[in-house]
């Protein structure tokens, strides 16, 4: 029932400013009307094991959608794999002036220039902390899904080999992972961060304060330069990191977009990101050779999409666009798309499948 109301909703917010239907997606995720797919009936060809976690899908909510760790149980309950809440930054910052979210419904893509809009860390924390909550009956209240936390810095004031230890610490013990976003464009200087040298730096100060933390990521960028890739790469792997994220927006504008917002400045995501994120997963994972959990991110939307990017040795799938364009019944669709990709591929399991196009 829950999923029929979401569908009958997403005409009406297409039709809503973009960011004010952001805000009703979230309130109607806070009120159930998200579905109840859920993770127990997943087919067990879908299930993946990676950084010491279980997925019983692979397919997970990037990071900008639940800035604030408000709907992470509603979104595992839609059937997510994952949920990753965030960008979260040390002091709570209101975000560049609106209109900063731009549909480009010609392109199926978005355009953000958000500016890491959020309530700050200590909200973040409370939250996060309320999922390890027992209730007194003795049932856990948890997601029941793993919960990553995505860690940014503020616009003004920041100090990053300062701040990002400070949020670690802040949410090591109630996220399953911990990203760490050194590739939106829409604060500035932060994507210098992603520099080889700067970004072991920075990974061992969060390696010295923090020994005992959990899994920890790096988000990239798709508009690094391919002879980059690799000293990042090896960057990430020298400072302790686990794993890597592929891809965040672009600065770049493809050929052929349509819309008339296609010249808004900010980070483009979807459909026209799909060509660029691909090739540099491609680098990335060819430079990583199996060291890093992978995980996968930019125009995804079909099961063909999830298992091309499994083929090409991703563990992990996230999404964004398409579930802003779509809503939570993309994920009964996908999740039947990638079983039919995978058998008509020849493979019976997504880990059959990994790395078998590299």
């Amino acid at each position: 029932m829950m999923d029929i109301v979401s569908r009958m909703m997403m005409p009406l917010v297409r039709r809503m400013d973009p960011e004010d239907a952001h805000r009703l997606a979230l309130n109607a995720l806070l009120l159930g009307l998200g579905g109840g797919d859920g993770s127990g009936g997943d087919d067990p060809a879908l299930a993946v094991r990676t950084m010491g976690l279980r997925f019983a899908n692979p397919i997970g909510i990037a990071a900008g959608f639940d800035k604030d760790a408000q709907v992470v149980r509603p979104l595992a309950r839609a059937g997510f794999g994952f949920v990753e809440a965030g960008t979260v930054t040390p002091r709570p910052q209101a975000g560049n002036p609106r209109p900063r979210l731009f549909r480009l419904e010609e392109d199926r893509a978005i355009i953000n220039r958000m500016g890491f809009n959020n309530q700050g860390i200590d909200r973040f924390a409370v939250r996060m902390a309320r999922l390890h909550r027992v209730a007194p009956s003795g049932r856990h209240a948890g997601a029941r899904v793993p919960v990553g936390a995505n860690l940014g810095i503020n616009k003004t004031g920041a100090d990053p080999d300062r701040d990002y230890p400070l949020l670690v610490g802040r949410v090591k013990h109630y996220a399953d992972y911990i990203v760490i976003n050194l590739s939106s464009p829409n604060t500035p200087g932060l994507r210098d961060l992603q520099n080889a040298a700067r970004l072991q730096t920075l990974l061992q100060a969060i390696a010295e304060a923090h020994p005992d933390r959990p899994p920890l990521l790096v988000k990239l960028s798709p508009d690094l330069a391919f002879d980059e890739i690799g000293p990042i790469v090896e960057a990430a792997i020298a400072g302790g990191a686990q794993g890597l994220t592929v891809t965040n927006t672009t600065i770049s504008r493809p050929a052929g977009l349509r819309s008339v917002h296609a010249g808004e400045a900010g980070g483009l995501s979807g459909r026209p990101l799909r060509a660029r994120a691909m090739e540099v997963f491609r680098e990335v994972a060819r430079a990583a050779s199996g060291r890093l959990t992978l995980v996968a991110c930019g125009g995804v939307e079909t099961g063909a999409d999830i298992v091309d990017r499994v083929r090409a040795g991703a563990d992990l799938i996230q999404l964004y666009s398409a579930f802003a364009y779509e809503g939570p019944s993309i994920l009964r669709r996908l999740k039947r798309e990638t079983v039919r990709a995978l058998n008509a591929e020849g493979f019976e399991t997504l880990a059959d499948a990994k790395g078998t196009a590299r």
